[in-house]
């Protein structure tokens, strides 16, 4: 192994050391009970907004990305058309075509005299190469660490951004589950690929957006964003969604994101599509669906067939007994990673983002989802996920009480740790 690859490794080996023995010291209290609600209600979209903060706003455009040949090209084109601002949050920025090329397309725009902004997550592009982190700082972009490891914040470094942002000028926004890296190439339906979905937004809503992420730039440099820059006013109408941005800070004692969930499930009347790559569910989320599935609601849930952390996929599979019994449909997609993050209810409500269904992402990380209200995008998003699930194998009871020996003891084995996953 080269010295440089080396080093690489340990630096990721000592932060997964950390990360172990800082075993979560947070946790989210349990929702007792849920309210009668219906998704098509205007009570669902009140109670919503009351909880997690973000103002449903129409007049957006909302465009689907599937997998790195439609995300990245559409981030290249964005960043590239900025002539003010572009604001850049990553959680994995890695080695990789996409990478290089957008380091190069960001530090394009600094010496065009753009105002270039770049938040990179410490941890999760510990593998960064250092030449791309030079291509920015030296055309002129500010690129700042978020939560940098040290032994003198030891008690914050297990919180993350796990956000994925990309604002530019203030008026087209791209969020969701991809990083930046070689791995997310292609079209997600090959070996070595990941299959992940982004959401490409224009209107009133990158104002919430762009708010997401000067929350983050403030804490790690301690500089405010603002001005008509990055908050354009008025923001014209350009499309017909109604929309939203629910951001979750589990570190500042926020559990958005946690009852979003929750009360989606809880006011589904047909149906409930899940896609997501670490499914660790706490007893209420899985009594939530439970209970959906016996008021008649159609769930299905799409899960990875391979997995980047083994560990998290046998946490995940030692909870899936009880909704097959109930009813669930449980399919493991087959053709390549699965890291997309959506919920599709009664095909009309529809949220896609960095959000796992696991304690991680509802107790540790700062995450962010984008919430739509339309029937349109929500059958969109549908259709992915039959077509998803063409790709996918169905797991069935009497498969899963049939697994092996050695699933179970690494289902034992991940139990004192669940916390963290």
């Amino acid at each position: 192994m080269s010295p440089v690859r080396l080093r690489a490794a340990f630096r990721v080996l000592s932060a997964a050391c950390l990360l172990a023995l800082l075993a979560g010291c947070s946790h989210v209290p349990p929702h007792l009970e849920l309210p009668d609600l219906q998704i098509t209600e205007p009570s669902f979209r009140a109670s919503l907004v009351g909880y997690t903060g973000g103002a449903v706003v129409g007049g957006n455009r909302v465009d689907v990305l599937l997998n790195g040949e439609e995300i990245f090209p559409a981030k290249l084109e964005a960043i590239r058309s900025a002539r003010k601002t572009i604001t850049y949050a990553q959680y994995v920025f890695e080695e990789g075509a996409p990478a290089a090329d957008t380091a190069q397309a960001l530090a394009e725009r600094c010496r065009a005299g753009v105002k270039v902004h770049v938040l990179i997550d410490t941890v999760g592009s510990l593998l960064i190469p250092w030449q791309y982190r030079n291509l920015m700082t030296e055309a002129g972009c500010e690129v700042a660490w978020y939560r940098p490891l040290s032994p003198w914040a030891i008690d914050r470094v297990n919180y993350r951004n796990h956000r994925r942002i990309l604002v530019v000028d203030g008026r087209v926004g791209i969020t969701g589950g991809s990083g930046t890296s070689g791995k997310w190439s292609g079209n997600g339906k090959q070996e070595g690929q990941w299959r992940d979905t982004d959401m490409r937004v224009e209107g009133p809503v990158v104002n919430q957006l762009q708010g997401a992420f000067a929350e983050n730039w403030l804490e790690a440099t301690g500089a405010a964003l603002g001005g008509p820059d990055y908050f354009p006013w008025p923001i014209e109408a350009r499309g017909a969604v109604e929309s939203q941005i629910v951001r979750s800070s589990p570190a500042g004692g926020s559990v958005a994101m946690y009852t979003m969930f929750l009360l989606a499930m809880a006011s589904a009347r047909r149906t409930i599509y899940i896609t997501n790559p670490y499914f660790v569910p706490d007893d209420k989320m899985i009594e939530t669906l439970l209970q959906a599935r016996r008021r008649g609601v159609r769930v299905v849930l799409l899960l990875p067939g391979a997995i980047d952390h083994n560990l998290v996929r046998q946490a995940s599979r030692s909870q899936l007994g009880r909704l097959l019994q109930a009813g669930i449909q449980i399919h493991e997609y087959q053709a390549a990673l699965l890291h997309s993050k959506t919920m599709v209810i009664d095909s009309i409500w529809a949220t896609v983002g960095s959000t796992n269904l696991d304690r991680r992402s509802f107790e540790l990380n700062e995450e962010l989802n984008l919430v739509v209200y339309n029937g349109d995008i929500a059958r969109r998003l549908e259709r992915v996920f039959v077509d998803d699930l063409e790709r996918s194998r169905q797991v069935t009871y009497e498969q899963w009480k049939g697994r092996g020996i050695v699933s179970r003891i690494l289902e034992m084995l991940s139990l004192p740790v669940r916390g963290q996953l």
